[in-house]
């Protein structure tokens, strides 16, 4: 499956987003949210300008501090808590249903409702069910076949437990252009599917695995387009513990799907701060 195919799903009209370079991460109850340097074309499709990343981070060091909201509205009724990997006061606590003031067409099918804070809520139920999809797909293939990228700072430490845990390959930092593409580069590899963190700042990632055709797995936030990726894992996914959690579900599942016996607990998937 190719990056560049309508999945259906979450394929979507728009056009690639290329990504400036990695920027620093805020956490995941932030009462704001950024993408210091968003390219041109979400910044067209945003509804409204974001903060910058201060005072996100200064949000957030102020929400952390209250201790997290766990009353927030996050699925539809008809949606069963009994039906979630974890109970959804998990989810809540470590933020995974914070988006961004900011929405794409893409995104709108995963977004629960806005807060009166202009924040996106994600809806956690199709979070959730989208991990166990992914955990499907990804245990159809080879362990060393799968790639993880990561960027961003709070996704590379979870990143690369998920890697360690399902026995795939990481490269977190900078991707360095070439990986996926320059059989002469050093450090080329051949995977056979691509895992990211973030699709604008994992964007180097995507267009290579766009460009040798394999399938990429996205965590996506609510300021995300889609249009190369073949799976979407709605999640905040700037966020420490909120990047943690859907980690570290993510590879219990990919082993379970191969029947073997999780090892790892959620702890080791936090990274100091």
């Amino acid at each position: 499956m190719s990056g560049n195919e309508k999945e259906g799903l979450d394929a979507s009209e728009s056009d690639y987003d290329p990504s400036e370079e990695d920027e620093e991460a805020v956490d995941a109850d932030a009462e704001t949210e950024t993408e210091a340097e968003q390219p041109a074309d979400d910044a067209a499709e945003a509804t409204e300008a974001e903060p910058t990343d201060e005072d996100a981070e200064d949000a957030d060091e102020a929400e952390e501090a209250a201790g997290p909201q766990l009353d927030e509205d996050v699925m539809p009724d008809e949606q069963s808590e009994a039906d979630l990997l974890i109970p959804v006061e998990d989810y809540l606590g470590a933020g995974v249903h914070i988006g961004t003031q900011q929405k794409t067409q893409d995104m709108e099918r995963f977004i629960h409702r806005v807060r009166t804070d202009g924040l996106y809520v994600l809806d956690v139920s199709m979070t959730d069910q989208r991990i166990r999809t992914a955990a499907d797909f990804l245990a159809n293939y080879e362990p060393e076949q799968i790639l993880v990228a990561s960027s961003r700072q709070y996704g590379r430490f979870p990143a690369e437990k998920f890697a360690e845990a399902v026995g795939a390959r990481a490269r977190t930092g900078r991707f360095i252009p070439g990986t996926l593409t320059n059989p002469d580069y050093d450090g080329y590899i051949e995977p056979d599917v691509v895992v990211v963190t973030d699709p604008i700042g994992d964007a180097q990632a995507v267009k290579e695995a766009i460009t040798v055709g394999i399938p990429v797995i996205a965590m996506c936030d609510s300021n995300n387009t889609t249009s190369n990726v073949d799976l979407v894992v709605p999640t905040n996914n700037k966020g420490r513990k909120a990047l943690s959690v859907v980690y570290w579900l993510l590879a219990n599942e990919t082993l379970d799907r191969r029947g073997a016996e999780p090892a790892y607990g959620l702890d080791d998937f936090e990274s100091d701060i």
